[in-house]
């Protein structure tokens, strides 16, 4: 059963959203979907010594339903999508018709830190049980395929042994927290937030007072100088601040999110001292876990929550309920120094020695090439990895008079520090080829798109993100991106429906972010996604302002200049 959650000892406040909401702390503890009621039932947690005991034993086929396509995600673990199923069957077919006996596993990896040891120990599990198939995700985790449930048990054996896991990779639970790649490193930074990651997932990650959430629970902690974790799309971030006087602390933003209710964060006007950081988190997460809607599962996200109360009346509940005392007024973030946020190319560490980031193929790597990375870093570094927000990588502490052999030896395998504007800036979620929600086709259509752009635009001179994304769901972020596609069927010019793109155009975070402009029925096909592209990009180079960028291009352009 789930552990009670610890509740103020303060009458329940009258609550602005609508009664039956399913709200803890007012009451409201009946479960009222079948996944609260599979909450209830078994906390999502105990399911590890089921699958130890019992599934790997058994196989695919004696795995009680609501663990596989429930309580499994506690463990990062997902049924992936069978082969050959076309993505106008997605919203279809039950569940059970569209999983395959595979799963994908999730490697949490907190704040993107990874020794070498570490990589080549997820690059063997790949290898080994994954058939050579592994994504780096703009959440920072590295994602593996083809996982059986007889090997579950081979394979955690091997990640804790280097200290890394996928308790709560998924799941209604706190996921991976992100923080900058290179957190200590950069002399630019506001603050390190390493040490406040690492008390805060050793006190709380697979602990019974949150792994019963409403929903996912996204956290960003960073001082990056970039703000290059996107802490105005997470559930709750901490962005590091300067003070008047010299100090250091974090600024406190609640409520973003994507999927197909965009909501930006909010911020609330706080500032939280380094030493307070894990336990204001902790009071956030206990407002989303008493307060959080859990009636209806697509209404469940703290955005919600958030929009309904705003950050006078979420401060607070903060403080008066869960921190029993005020939270001083802080300062806003400085604006980001940079517009791209992806730490890619060769960057001056504070030590002399410098970082060197790299793109891969829209996030898709093999083990093969993951072990050859963790040779590379202990060869001309000191076997530190980084992975990104942005579905890159960066080895660390590398001389000065070494990076150019780097930047050599990782271009021999496609690993580019100096990528054109299309490689950089194109990312793409799992898609059709694994993803039980996905409608269409995603990495290597991403991976063509900008091949195709390379060719047909060479001297393209702006930094251009675009996100392709295979459902509604935004786990590749199309809703952010100069040129987000959203996947959906598309009737072509025969009249035969194809898979194809929903557009969004000019998204951005940072500075007056925004998500992207849509236009009422306009859509592309997979075939026109390039001409699409060109077509735009060309009028953009041609009607710009001087320094004008894509996004504040878009946000002025005429509704004719974009279709």
């Amino acid at each position: 059963m789930t552990t009670p959650p610890r509740t103020s000892s303060r009458p329940p406040r009258r609550d602005t959203a609508p009664r039956g909401q399913g709200q803890w702390a007012l009451g409201y503890r009946e479960p009222l979907n079948p996944n609260e009621r599979m909450k209830k039932d078994a906390d999502g947690l105990t399911v590890r010594q089921r699958i130890l005991d019992t599934y790997s034993k058994t196989g695919f086929d004696g795995i009680d339903p609501s663990d596989l396509r429930g309580r499994m995600r506690w463990m990062g673990l997902y049924t992936q999508r069978a082969q050959g199923i076309p993505g106008g069957k997605t919203a279809v077919l039950e569940p059970e018709e569209l999983e395959d006996s595979y799963f994908m596993l999730r490697v949490r990896i907190d704040g993107g830190q990874l020794t070498a040891a570490q990589l080549r120990v997820i690059a063997g599990i790949s290898t080994e049980f994954g058939r050579d198939v592994a994504d780096v995700t703009d959440r920072q985790n590295v994602q593996l395929h083809w996982i059986r449930i007889e090997d579950v048990p081979e394979i955690w054996r091997r990640l804790e042994a280097v200290g890394l896991s996928t308790t709560e990779a998924c799941g209604d639970t706190p996921r991976v927290m992100l923080n900058c790649p290179l957190a200590g490193i950069l002399e630019d930074e506001v603050v390190d937030a390493t040490p406040v990651i690492d008390q805060t997932v050793a006190e709380y990650v697979g602990s019974p007072e949150f792994s019963n959430l409403p929903r996912k629970w996204k956290t960003s902690m960073s001082g990056c100088a970039d703000h290059c974790t996107g802490h105005e799309i997470n559930d709750v971030s901490f962005v590091g601040v300067r003070t008047g006087d010299g100090g250091v602390g974090y600024d406190l933003w609640v409520g973003g999110g994507l999927s197909t209710n965009p909501k930006l964060a909010q911020r609330i006007g706080v500032f939280v001292r380094p030493d307070e950081v894990t336990e204001v988190w902790a009071a956030v997460t206990s407002i989303f876990r008493d307060y959080g809607y859990r009636r209806q599962r697509n209404h469940a996200r703290m955005k919600f929550l958030m929009a309904d109360w705003g950050p006078e009346r979420f401060r607070q509940v903060l403080q008066d309920e869960y921190l029993h005392r005020a939270l001083p007024d802080g300062p806003a973030p400085a604006a980001p120094e940079h517009d791209q946020r992806d730490h890619v190319g060769v960057m001056r560490q504070k030590d002399g020695n410098h970082a060197v980031g790299f793109a891969l193929r829209t996030g898709r790597i093999s083990g093969t090439l993951l072990a050859r990375v963790a040779d590379l870093a202990d060869q001309y570094g000191a076997g530190r990895i980084r992975t990104t927000a942005q579905q890159k990588l960066v080895v660390l502490d590398v001389p000065g008079e070494r990076v150019e052999d780097l930047v050599t030896a990782l271009a021999e395998h496609d690993l580019l520090v100096r990528p054109s504007a299309f490689r950089r800036g194109t990312m793409a979620c799992t898609g059709l080829e694994f993803c039980k929600l996905a409608i269409v086709e995603t990495k290597g259509h991403a991976q063509d798109l900008y091949a195709e752009l390379e060719k047909r635009l060479p001297d393209f001179d702006e930094p251009v993100s675009i996100n392709v994304n295979g459902c509604p769901n935004s786990c590749a972020r199309f809703q952010t991106a100069d040129i987000g596609f959203k996947g959906s069927m598309v009737r072509d010019d025969n009249g035969e429906m194809v898979e194809g793109f929903q557009v969004h155009l000019g998204g951005h975070l940072g500075v007056e972010a925004a998500f992207g402009r849509k236009f009422r029925g306009h859509k592309v096909t997979k075939a026109e996604t390039a001409d699409y592209c060109e077509r735009v990009l060309r009028g953009y180079l041609e009607r710009r302002e001087p320094g004008e960028r894509f996004a504040a291009y878009v946000s002025r352009a005429e509704e004719a200049w974009l279709l």
